[in-house]
């Protein structure tokens, strides 16, 4: 731990040759996990992450280093190097460390490191039970694994201010490949929560998580190829939100709008997307896999609706980007780590419920794409061009979902789809995953109702859709 009189010394000496802003990042976290492959236990891990990154800025200029030597040599030889980057006169001197104290609004009733490491390999068991029962010869491979961390962060910053969080989350995954004579299929689940082990014994159950992997992966792996074209798309609720996290979330970081790197830039008050598009940005949300109580600048956790009703309303902003926008952080600063200088990242990012039903959306599409849930993609955030492949897929014929299809792309711009999006449905869910960018990997929920969108360019092998 860095004391706060310590603090004090080697933000001084940050401050020494002219910055206007210095904060301290010390971090002493750790993190378990366990893998059960084919049946048997395959591996086990403990890890444990400490350290100081420390943070210089002046104007719109930002110096970032990182140590695990936390004594008091080890931190001012960083002070002193970093500042060398700078050769004014003080600006600032910092005299004392007020405690800021956020809203703990992630609970934990049991601390994953009360739980007994054979419970945590009890509950994957129970999926691999499920998936064993099967008992399907097209099945090659299947792993289960659970993980847990426990993170605890402390900041000390030149605006005399100071605070510490503890963040637990956990997560489980099933991975099961999936070959026969047509070729070979992957299939994946892996909720994720900041809540205690219940969540995964009463919310998302073992047998239920895996049993959902098995059923997609038999379908797609008997599926046909997708055709392609241009045709209207209906993307599922949950998982289906990543094509909005990559193509739309990304260009409404402030570390792409404020270098006019984003098609987003200058166009707060616009309207940018369809009159039925609500977007929201919430790092509020109890326990949810993305939540912060306060970010990695001190700032709060808040709920940004981005977009309202198609208008381009706010950003997530952190508060060095900021500072070319002329405003102020939005409790929108992430890192993954010590060894990462912050910026604006995601956190719970979705559309809102909308108007209409799954079911009024299905039948209202006489013939297109049923696009259920993504395996990846590209996009560029300056133009907003995106490339996402679907792994989940149906062919929607007079209003039913019929057969499924696999090796389905979806292509084009991000401004473009929001704008063609003509049905939103109510049925909001959030899906968990691993947002990487230059701040590291981090937690993010994606997410959304059923939605359809109205024309999209769709890539398959499968020939013409008829």
């Amino acid at each position: 731990m860095i004391s706060k009189k310590l603090a004090i010394e080697v933000l001084n000496e940050m401050l020494s040759t002219g910055a206007d802003y210095a904060e301290i990042f010390y971090e002493d976290s750790h993190s378990a996990g366990l893998s059960i492959e084919n049946g048997k236990v395959s591996s086990s891990s403990y890890n444990i992450t400490s350290g100081a990154g420390l943070r210089l800025l002046k104007e719109n200029r930002c110096v970032y280093g990182y140590t695990s030597d936390l004594t008091k040599k080890g931190l001012i030889n960083l002070a002193k190097s970093l500042n060398k980057s700078f050769n004014g006169e003080r600006l600032l001197t910092v005299k004392k460390l007020e405690m800021i104290r956020g809203k703990n609004r992630n609970v934990i009733a049991k601390s994953y490191d009360d739980i007994p490491v054979k419970d945590k390999i009890n509950l994957v068991r129970e999926g691999i039970k499920e998936i064993e029962s099967f008992k399907d010869p097209r099945i090659v491979r299947y792993l289960g694994s659970f993980g847990n961390s426990i993170r605890n962060v402390t900041i000390f910053n030149s605006k005399e201010r100071w605070f510490s969080r503890k963040t637990e989350f956990a997560r489980l995954v099933y991975s099961i490949v999936l070959a026969d004579e047509n070729g070979m299929e992957t299939a994946f689940e892996g909720p994720g929560c900041q809540m205690d082990i219940s969540y995964f014994q009463d919310k998302a159950k073992p047998r239920e998580v895996a049993r959902k992997a098995v059923e997609v992966g038999l379908k797609m792996l008997a599926a046909k190829e997708c055709p392609s074209g241009k045709m209207p798309v209906v993307i599922g609720n949950g998982w289906g939100g990543v094509l909005f996290h990559e193509a739309c979330g990304h260009p409404l970081e402030a570390s792409a709008v404020s270098r006019g790197l984003s098609y987003a830039t200058g166009k707060e008050g616009q309207m940018i997307a369809s009159p039925v598009v609500t977007a929201i940005d919430d790092s509020t949300i109890p326990n949810a896999w993305g939540s912060i109580d306060i970010d990695d600048e001190g700032n709060p956790g808040t709920k940004r609706v981005l977009i309202k009703d198609g208008v381009l309303k706010d950003f997530m902003i952190d508060d060095f980007n900021g500072r070319r926008m002329g405003r102020q952080g939005n409790g929108s600063c992430r890192r993954q780590n010590y060894k990462y200088c912050p910026t604006s990242r995601m956190s719970n990012t979705y559309i809102d419920n909308g108007k209409s039903t799954r079911e009024e959306i299905i039948a209202a599409t006489k013939l297109g794409l049923y696009a259920v849930s993504f395996a990846g993609g590209s996009v560029n955030p300056a133009t907003g061009e995106f490339n996402f492949g679907v792994s989940e897929a149906y062919i929607i014929r007079d209003g039913k979902v019929c057969e499924p299809v696999k090796g389905a792309t979806l292509i084009g711009k991000g401004e473009e789809v929001l704008k063609k999006i003509d049905m939103v449905a109510n049925d909001l869910e959030l899906a968990q995953g691993m947002c990487g960018a230059a701040s590291g990997s981090i937690r993010t929920n994606v997410g959304q109702p059923t939605l359809r969108v109205s024309e999209m360019t769709v890539g398959g092998r499968g020939g013409e859709l008829k």
